[in-house]
């Protein structure tokens, strides 16, 4: 605007005839800005938000993508995730996500691997929570999975309620997979964690899982934005959308439930941040992501080093780490349906 526009006479007969003065009247005084409760009112002035004054942070360890191809950091023996977990819960993380890799480097659905590090993870650290990713792409590996089930080496396990062209992969769990996987995890005494990657993913927990009685709420959730394929986050402004928008459909369908931000793809921990920021908890670590930050290229060095980040962010946003056990009884709380009494099958 010209600046040349205001009516300067007009502004200067108005001040000559009332000054250059605020109204300011303080209806509430003594008090001229009660932080607590209003003079005339009585209710708060600025109510405290309801944010949960504890947030667990689960690390997960490798994953099934990223190989040392993507980030030369990334566990791949089960030494080198033994060591990589063990490093972690030395420095108090009190959650970790196990996968296993075969002698290539690749994903793997082996309750021989699972029990070698599963075991001495368990055998040495009394107490921590630990879960795993057991998805069976053949009738082999869905043996397995009833192997790792049955010698209850976690209290955990994700079941995938997603159809999605991921990265370069396409991942597909069929409606009658999700829902048997849901009923062995169930009648194993473990937690079914709901892992949904798109908005469509919420639905088919929705329709398969809640509303026909297989699980009841408060459930634990993992969100897993973020991934090529996923809810994209292309920038601040789309992952604040995104994660809103998910967290809000969540809620929708179980409106006490347990949300898990995992920090994955570019968003990284970008998006653990946000989640924090929710009063949600966060994943973090190599399974998910390879960059330390959405803006740079600079690696993952260390699972020690996001877990000391994220808890440092917790800890700055006024909420402390919830411990292993405090975990594994708000997971546990989740109410059971129908699944348990499924006749047993193969399942995958």
């Amino acid at each position: 605007m010209n600046p040349n526009s205001i009516n300067w006479e007009r502004v200067t007969k108005l001040v000559e005839r009332e000054g250059a003065t605020t109204y300011w009247k303080p209806y509430g005084f003594p008090a001229i800005m009660s932080a607590g409760k209003s003079m005339i009112s009585g209710a708060d002035q600025m109510p405290r938000w309801k944010t949960p004054p504890k947030a667990a942070i689960s690390v997960a360890i490798n994953g099934a993508f990223y190989t040392k191809a993507e980030n030369p950091n990334q566990p791949q023996t089960a030494a080198e995730i033994i060591a990589s977990a063990k490093e972690c819960i030395d420095a108090g993380a009190q959650i970790i996500h196990i996968h296993v890799r075969d002698e290539k480097g690749y994903n793997a659905l082996d309750s021989g691997l699972f029990g070698e590090v599963l075991g001495e993870l368990r055998s040495s650290n009394k107490g921590i929570a630990l879960d795993c990713c057991l998805v069976a792409v053949n009738d082999l590996e869905a043996d397995e999975m009833a192997r790792v089930l049955e010698r209850r080496l976690v209290s955990a396990v994700p079941v995938n309620t997603t159809a999605l062209i991921l990265g370069d992969n396409l991942f597909v769990k069929p409606p009658h997979t999700i829902i048997e996987k849901t009923r062995q995890v169930l009648a194993a005494g473990m937690t079914p964690q709901l892992a949904v990657y798109t908005d469509g993913d919420v639905d088919n927990a929705r329709r398969l899982l809640i509303d026909s009685g297989v699980v009841q709420g408060p459930l634990t959730w993992l969100l897993l934005a973020g991934l090529p394929g996923c809810s994209p986050m292309y920038s601040p402004e789309s992952m604040i959308h995104g994660l809103v928008r998910q967290v809000d459909l969540i809620r929708a369908v179980d409106p006490e439930a347990h949300i898990i931000v995992c920090a994955g793809g570019r968003a990284s921990l970008h998006l653990a941040t946000l989640g924090l920021l929710m009063g949600l908890h966060v994943r973090v670590g190599m399974e998910d992501t390879v960059w330390k930050w959405p803006h740079s290229d600079e690696m993952i060095q260390r699972n020690v080093d996001a877990f000391l980040l994220t808890k440092t962010i917790c800890e700055s946003l006024g909420r402390e780490l919830m411990s292993s056990q405090e975990f594994i009884e708000m997971c546990s709380r989740s109410g059971l349906g129908k699944a348990t009494a499924a006749p047993a099958s193969a399942g995958v």
